[in-house]
């Protein structure tokens, strides 16, 4: 695939756009969203993310298109993963919700630049070593078993209950920066007699942001496994980043009832896992793996990766929905962040 110059320009042109209509239109003016807005402006973004494809599908062809689709749908999916963790942070920092969406879309921005930087050192990384995608697919085997035990735990039901601890950045930056006493409206910075503080907004917006980074070690090799082209990479991570936060307020009363979205998300990461061993077997050149020389595996296509990550997705969902109804779903969910005070 070759990407011309304009195309990322025309990339980059389109996120700062999103991005700006965010500021001006949803944070500016802070208020927590309504369900309907919520609903529509997620639904924008989804349509959004599917024309892009079809835009690489008329400049690129359907083999690129798919590529995109299917990368797009994984990041989509592990989003919502994420979307526990991120009501736990806000929870945490009592960051009250109509200052959320402020706190959310500036730690998108802080993930979208260090996913940026993270691909294009991957992408360098794999071109020159192809052995990486050994360590790559073992690596997603792992996380699939670890997310298959994470349901098997029943972490779903207890994650209303989770503490958050703060990891080592935030830490070290409440060490060596003054915290203001609450927040002072949207501020990051507050100036009191001669001497500035950051504000609790401005903490949360940095656990927001480092959180992603442990995202990112799943995602990325993740996606790597169903293309190896920069910009497809990169246009399905921040196509599915910018829509997380109209995401999350859709359906952060109703995570806890997708009871089965760690084995949803096992399946799609072994998958993508062992696609990429079969690749790496492959193309191999570890001398002392037969020789230096690749294997004859199958490989698997795209159009199998579309399908076995969209049936996941719905199976996921529908099982979980029918398990909720079963259950009689928790109603009482936890909404995060209180009212200022």
């Amino acid at each position: 695939m070759e990407v011309h110059a304009i195309e990322w320009v025309v990339l980059a042109a389109l996120i700062i756009t999103l991005i700006t209509i965010d500021i001006v239109g949803h944070v500016r003016t802070p208020h927590a969203p309504t369900l309907k807005e919520a609903a529509w402006w997620s639904v924008g973004y989804i349509a959004l993310a599917l024309a892009f494809g079809g835009y690489l599908w008329i400049i690129h062809g359907p083999d690129f298109a798919g590529q995109y689709i299917a990368g797009w749908a994984t990041e989509k999916a592990l989003s919502i993963d994420n979307l526990f963790v991120f009501v736990i942070i806000m929870a945490a920092f009592r960051v009250p919700r109509q200052y959320q969406q402020k706190a959310l879309l500036s730690g998108i921005i802080i993930a979208l630049v260090l996913r940026l930087v993270f691909i294009l050192v991957g992408a360098a990384i794999i071109e020159r070593f192809s052995w990486v995608f050994y360590i790559f697919g073992l690596w997603l085997l792992w996380t699939a078993f670890s997310q298959a035990r994470a349901g098997t735990e029943g972490l779903g039901e207890e994650e209303e209950e989770a503490e958050y601890k703060e990891n080592r950045f935030t830490r070290f930056v409440r060490k060596i920066v003054p915290v203001s006493d609450g927040f002072k409206g949207q501020r990051f910075l507050w100036r009191h007699a001669g001497k500035t503080y950051i504000t609790p907004l401005l903490l949360c917006v940095l656990a927001l942001g480092s959180a992603d980074i442990m995202f990112a070690f799943d995602s990325i090799p993740a996606i790597f496994g169903l293309t190896q082209e920069p910009y497809i990479v990169f246009a399905a991570n921040a196509l599915a980043l910018l829509g997380l936060r109209q995401l999350y307020f859709l359906i952060d009363g109703l995570l806890s009832r997708l009871v089965y979205l760690h084995y949803g998300l096992a399946v799609i990461l072994g998958f993508i896992g062992v696609k990429l061993i079969l690749h790496a077997m492959h193309e191999n050149t570890i001398s002392f793996i037969n020789n230096g020389q690749g294997f004859h595996v199958p490989d698997i296509g795209i159009g199998l990766s579309l399908a076995v990550i969209a049936g996941t997705i719905t199976v996921t969902v529908v099982a979980s929905i029918i398990a909720s109804k079963r259950s009689g779903g928790s109603d009482a969910a936890t909404k995060p962040g209180v009212e200022e005070s």
